[in-house]
């Protein structure tokens, strides 16, 4: 991989970097000259963080719960001193029902995640940042969270929260040096890709393209690639924005038909 020095000199944090999206930021922050945090629930950061070497460094972290977070942002602050970067990117894709279909634990599980663990991830973060002078949160939300998405209730909701905590804490932290911005994936493929094809098609089975204008899904390195540029000094007068990175799914979402909703 060629190198970078777009985040040369810089310490990120990613949540949920054992595969994915996260692993794809970790994989694109390190070839940019970052040195990483990597934490995630699963145990695959230890691989991630072994494939990069010097430049990484794993943790055990459950987003949901507090202590674990404090323990993430400790970590990080013990090895390296401080925080440039914090990408909270750890996620949980359940409850995908009808909203009456729904149950209490569902919908506690997954805002436990995506919006308790982004929460907690802002906070301590933020103190953290607060003491060094500053930094760049990147947060991951998604398609759903900006427009409607069919049984998508319960995601839809904790996404559409982390929306709202972006907004909110960039106008907190504006005058502290802190840029707090997030990406909002459409439908993002994160398998492996087949040798002969540049860019995916779903397997069988999968959501219709129908509503997709670039009519192809997206990569996790298309994601990697925006939450580098909002990390990176490139974007020091952006803050507060929820970056749509979906093949143009949100922009043409008014003019889908009924059938194309809701990938």
């Amino acid at each position: 991989m060629k190198m970078g020095t777009r985040l040369e000199g810089k310490i990120a944090v990613i949540t949920g970097a054992g595969s994915g999206m996260g692993k794809a930021m970790a994989q694109l922050f390190a070839a940019e000259g970052a040195r990483l945090v990597l934490a995630d629930i699963s145990g695959q950061q230890d691989e991630v963080a072994a494939e990069l070497g010097d430049a990484a460094i794993a943790v055990h972290c459950n987003v949901a719960e507090e202590a674990d977070v404090q323990g993430m942002i400790a970590a990080a602050e013990k090895a390296y001193g401080r925080i440039d970067i914090l990408c909270n990117n750890a996620g949980f894709g359940g409850g995908m029902k009808a909203l009456h279909e729904q149950t209490t634990e569902a919908w506690d599980l997954v805002h436990s995640v995506n919006l308790r663990g982004v929460f907690f991830g802002m906070k301590h973060g933020v103190i953290s940042m607060l003491k060094t002078g500053g930094g760049a949160i990147v947060n991951t939300t998604s398609a759903s969270g900006v427009v409607g998405w069919k049984h998508h209730s319960i995601y839809g909701a904790s996404k559409a929260g982390v929306n709202q905590l972006t907004k909110t804490a960039a106008l907190d932290y504006a005058g502290q040096n802190i840029r707090v911005n997030a990406v909002a994936p459409g439908t993002i493929w994160t398998g492996l890709v087949p040798a002969s094809k540049k860019f995916p098609t779903p397997p069988p089975g999968a959501p219709t393209l129908a509503g997709i204008p670039l009519n192809r899904w997206g990569l996790a390195s298309e994601i990697a690639a925006a939450a580098l540029f909002l990390a990176s000094d490139e974007s020091s007068y952006i803050t507060g924005v929820v970056l749509p990175v979906d093949g143009g799914y949100c922009i043409g979402f008014s003019g889908m038909g009924a059938e194309n909703k809701g990938l």
